[in-house]
């Protein structure tokens, strides 16, 4: 099963967390700050973060934002748990590098099967299979991203958008469609977020981000 690591300050909530993660078959470690997560995630290395926003100290995005720009850590999946519900700090994180959102209070199963379908979604094996386009090359089954031979870092969201990208060329996706493909949500209040996350995977792919197109008042496609 998979390592996993909980970062909440509420201890009633952390403990039936923790206790269904485990219940479920995981390896668990759980800290109730965000500064002991960074210092666990080097000794532990989790496959998947539960994490909340409200936190003492280091809050929840900033520890979210400082380990997608760091290499060694930036492709981890992270679940956000929070009481924050606007439209507006659910877009904010996302656009931060979560792969999912669950606001408190939350169903136990919920978040056992976000768990899951996040996991599912990042397993890795030893013996990849590339596809390729232009300068770009992708290994899905070990989520890895190439240009020119080089490795680029991605979070999960970015990988999700090229490999979808380069296994439907010249393909023109609407922006709700890449919504709700990538994210699974699908209101037109989250498509900034896809801008965002294209933007950013541009930037990151440098020459090579020319590739994706922009198609004015639609969305985007690879050609």
């Amino acid at each position: 099963m998979a390592k996993i690591l909980l970062v909440e300050d509420e201890e009633a909530l952390r403990e039936v967390v923790a206790f269904n993660i485990q219940n479920a078959g995981h390896d668990l470690v759980e800290t109730d700050n965000a500064n002991d997560a960074l210092m666990l995630l080097e000794e532990f290395l989790p496959d998947l973060i539960l994490l909340d926003i409200m936190l003492p100290g280091l809050k929840g995005d900033q520890f979210l934002a400082l380990i997608r720009a760091n290499s060694k850590f930036a492709a981890i999946p992270v679940i956000i748990i929070s009481a924050k519900n606007s439209e507006e700090d659910i877009v904010r994180i996302l656009e931060l590098g979560a792969d999912d959102y669950l606001t408190k209070p939350f169903s136990i199963k919920v978040l056992l099967a976000k768990v899951m379908v996040v996991l599912k979604r990042s397993q890795t094996d030893d013996h990849g299979t590339f596809l390729h386009y232009a300068e770009t090359s992708i290994d899905e089954v070990n989520h890895k991203a190439f240009v020119d031979g080089q490795e680029i870092i991605l979070t999960n969201k970015e990988f999700a958008l090229l490999l979808l990208f380069i296994k439907h060329p010249r393909r023109v996706f609407t922006r709700n469609q890449l919504l709700n493909t990538i994210w699974g949500y699908d209101a037109d209040v989250f498509t900034r977020t896809v801008d965002s996350h294209i933007s950013t995977l541009r930037k990151k792919l440098g020459e090579a981000g020319q590739i994706i197109k922009s198609i004015p008042k639609i969305g985007y496609k690879a050609e």
